[in-house]
């Protein structure tokens, strides 16, 4: 029987499709889930809550990743030490004090420094900020480096941008205020010394009410210093 010669059809291999190189490397290892600074933010808040619950001292930065479900790597490249985390929980909580940069121009000035000092938010926001200014009170006296964090990143910032807002109200012909610097701070005295003063001698306020009652008086007493005659 005579042999076939004809040659066995090679089989042609599909042409895989062409991947972009950078499509590559976005693929390669885990996705982040969130940006460092949003990470630093819930880690902050976390570790806010163990201070609350066992003080700044007690707390450790082991404490603070097995609260926080992270590696140490993790944390240390955010934070180097306690006393950074503690400088973010301030700047996080800023807002919770002042509610500026805002637009309350077309408010008179006594309503829009209510809004600005946040008088009248619910009993919950209110607990949580007498919980940081007790927190806060209580640990700036045993470490001073957290006393002047305190500062640098709370009340100076605060400070400042109460004073840009009553500049503005200067220029507008809203006010009289020969020195933004100094009203921003007796202001500032005024109400979260009120604020502290009760957060050390008692649990809260005898009532919302009360606490909105007595902090429209401090503001309107001010106000009747600076409005135009």
């Amino acid at each position: 029987m005579p042999m076939s010669t004809a040659k066995p059809r090679r089989k042609i291999a599909a042409k895989k499709p062409k991947v972009p190189a950078d499509a590559t490397r976005r693929h390669r290892g885990r996705p982040k889930l969130m940006s460092d600074a949003e990470q630093a933010r819930q880690i902050a808040r976390q570790a806010r809550d163990l201070f609350f619950e066992k003080g700044y001292a007690r707390t450790t930065m082991d404490d603070i990743v097995t609260r926080c479900r992270i590696s140490k790597g993790t944390l240390y490249r955010l934070f180097s030490n306690k006393a950074e985390i503690f400088g973010a929980i301030i700047d996080d909580h800023r807002q919770t004090m002042l509610a500026l940069p805002g637009d309350y121009d077309a408010l008179p000035i006594d309503e829009a420094l209510a809004r600005i000092f946040l008088i009248e938010i619910d009993d919950e926001a209110n607990d949580a900020r007498m919980a940081l200014i007790r927190f806060v009170l209580v640990e700036v006296r045993q470490f001073p480096e957290l006393r002047a964090l305190l500062h640098t990143r709370g009340g100076d910032p605060s400070r400042q941008a109460l004073a840009r807002w009553l500049r503005r109200q200067q220029a507008k012909g809203r006010i009289v205020c020969p020195n933004a610097d100094d009203a921003a701070k007796a202001l500032m005295d005024l109400i979260f010394g009120a604020v502290a003063v009760k957060s050390e001698t008692v649990q809260q306020w005898p009532a919302r009410k009360e606490r909105i009652r007595y902090l429209r008086n401090c503001i309107r007493m001010f106000t009747q210093g600076i409005l135009p005659r």
